[in-house]
């Protein structure tokens, strides 16, 4: 007892005599004193008493640092690197030790490795069910092996085979990033694909712990929260949409993209409530096989047919017409640039008047301004500060010149508060040219790529803007606005996929998505099909026709059913043309998705809080 008081206190003493020490250097500094209690912590090692509990020690040492690190940052709003790896990387090292060994006991046992390869099968056949892959149809019954593991092995080997299955599962979905490694620091990009893909898995690894708790939970003999369980998966992946870290991309719901029938749906129920049905149809089909009861093996059937059935009479009216156009109606004439800029010189100094010529000539050869009524290129098709260019501004100015078309292109901008740790504010923008008019008007992105655009937390914790990874260190836009005059808004790449900004834009009279984005980061990959996939479903989902611009594609028209006119290939150059529809359809989920979207969210929490009482009160009751 003696020796851990000592240890505790000399630990105490020597984290504070280190924070009254510590320089006054703004944001994240250098300071080796403070690994002095760090060092003077390992000679208690000898003790028997402190080697006995290690992991307490460590946990212990882990408090005291963090405390002392919290009491430095709030009073001088600064950290230091030196105590910020002495605080984590023995927790994370323990962590780690303590995994490997529980992965070790998993392994000698026959139930775990059993659970390891059926989990790896059911989500390694799920994740070749997203577009652009084929086996989309296949989502509603490739869980069910995964179902049947968790129906019946213990906690700890479906956890076993649930995480590392994930890992497989989501490698196969985010393998693509990999790419960004030959534009970026690559060592911090890999480390980082690895803790996403690990970070993903644990939302599998969570969906099967409260799916075996909630298995032996009944109330008055009915398994009420399993049967609730499909609205809970569907309030799990709510929460990837929400926050600083949100990246909703691999919902279940969007493996159906191919079979456009299949989608109409979406405008009744949205992408969560297809997560839901994909969820209860594979515990339906698990049971069956387990009960042996051959008329639950029909409900995937039953399932597909009536999405199918709804999707094609949806699909059958008049007003369904691949881009219908009715009488009266008024519709833009639009053009879409593809300048297909590789990713390794779109940012090379070296390379800017290559890219800025080789975009001007496309749309110089391919566009006549007097039959169009607007002009799209893609994002940061200037690869630079708009407002430092004013050659191009200027050649943008003449193009226009004298015509009815506007001309809308990605670029940066910038502007100064003078405040640290922040005196300039940098943007990903759009820049909307009127022709006649001097003054472009400004669209910021409000939804940025976190690790990528923005380091979250940043506006939080000021000293995070100190942090520098080679990502962007961009402002978020607040406004969704709509531009004249056939009312229209500008999503910028991924920010397009958030559903409540959608219906925010519909909201405020939007008739018309432009969607512009550069994922030639992702090389030739599944990603472009999946960013395109996810557009495509919002699409349908709020009877919103999309104009898409790709750097390097896929670039498209989609109507307000889903129907796609013109879709480019990868690393093509083209400019494509039509004249689009606006938006006519209303559909049940404009109105009700935030609602359904919010409400999953709290219910989430609340399962989970109810579940784990009503197992605290019966495990009482048995006692």
């Amino acid at each position: 007892m003696r020796i851990t008081f000592a240890f505790l206190a000399s630990q105490i003493a020597l984290g504070l005599c280190i924070v009254a020490l510590n320089p006054g250097d703004p944001g994240l500094y250098t300071f080796w004193p403070q690994a002095i209690p760090f060092i003077l912590a390992l000679p208690f090692l000898f003790f028997k008493q402190i080697r006995a509990k290690f992991s307490k020690a460590v946990l212990a040492t882990t408090l005291i640092s963090f405390a002392c690190l919290a009491i430095d940052y709030t009073l001088r709003g600064h950290a230091g690197l030196v105590q910020l790896a002495t605080t984590f990387i023995p927790l994370f090292l323990l962590g780690l030790v303590h995994f490997v060994i529980w992965n070790v006991r998993r392994l000698k046992e026959k139930e775990s490795r059993t659970a390891f390869f059926i989990s790896i099968l059911a989500w390694g056949f799920y994740a070749l069910a997203f577009p652009p892959l084929p086996l989309g149809p296949g989502a509603i019954v490739f869980l069910a092996p995964w179902f049947i593991i968790l129906f019946k092995y213990k906690m700890q080997s479906a956890l076993f085979g649930t995480f590392w299955s994930g890992i497989f599962y989501n490698a196969i979905n985010y393998y693509w990033i990999y790419n960004v490694m030959k534009v970026g620091p690559a060592g911090f990009i890999l480390f980082g694909l690895f803790l996403l893909i690990a970070y993903f898995s644990l939302y599998n690894t969570i969906a099967a712990a409260v799916f075996v708790k909630a298995r032996d939970v009944k109330i008055k003999g009915f398994p009420v929260f399993l049967v609730l369980f499909p609205l809970f998966y569907a309030g799990l992946e709510m929460t990837r949409t929400y926050g600083d870290f949100s990246f909703p991309w691999s919902h279940l719901g969007y493996a159906f993209g191919n079979q456009l029938p299949l989608l109409q749906g979406l405008s009744l129920i949205g992408i969560f409530g297809y997560t839901a049905l994909i969820i209860a149809s594979n515990m339906i089909f698990a049971l069956g096989f387990l009960k042996n009861k051959k008329v639950l093996w029909a409900v995937p059937i039953l399932l597909f047919a009536v999405l199918w059935v709804y999707g094609a009479s949806v699909l059958s009216k008049p007003e369904a017409q691949p881009f219908y156009l009715a009488r009266n109606q008024k519709a833009p004439t639009i053009a879409v640039v593809q300048p297909s800029i590789h990713q390794t010189k779109k940012w090379s100094k070296d390379y800017y008047d290559s890219v800025i010529t080789k975009t001007w000539k496309l749309i110089d050869d391919s566009t006549d301004v007097n039959k169009l009524d607007l002009i799209v290129l893609p994002e940061t098709a200037i690869p630079d500060f708009i407002r430092m260019r004013s050659s191009e501004m200027q050649w943008i100015r003449q193009k226009i010149k004298g015509s009815q078309t506007s001309l809308f292109v990605g670029a940066l901008d910038y502007d100064r508060n003078g405040k640290e740790p922040r005196p300039i504010n940098f943007y990903n923008s759009g820049f909307l040219f009127h022709p006649g008019v001097y003054k472009p008007e400004r669209y910021i992105k409000g939804h940025l790529v976190p690790f990528s655009e923005r380091i979250p937390f940043d506006d939080v914790f000021p000293i995070l803007n100190y942090v520098n990874f080679g990502e962007g260190d961009f402002v978020a836009g607040k406004e969704i606005p709509v531009f004249k005059p056939f009312d229209w808004t500008p999503f910028i790449c991924y920010e397009a996929i958030y559903g409540d900004r959608i219906r925010q834009a519909i909201r405020n009279g939007s008739k018309l998505m432009v969607n512009i984005t550069n994922d030639g980061w992702f090389g030739i990959s599944t990603a472009p099909g999946q960013h395109l996939n996810l557009i495509r479903y919002r699409a349908i989902e709020n009877g919103y026709p999309v104009v898409r611009t790709a750097n390097s594609g896929i670039s498209v028209f989609i109507d307000e059913y889903g129907h796609e006119d013109q879709l480019t290939g990868l690393f093509t150059e083209r400019v494509i043309k039509r004249k689009m529809p606006l938006r006519t359809r209303d559909t049940l989920y404009v109105h009700i998705g935030d609602a359904v979207e919010h409400g999953l969210l709290l219910f989430f929490f609340a399962y989970l809080i109810a579940l784990f009482a009503i197992r605290r009160i019966q495990k009482k009751s048995t006692d």
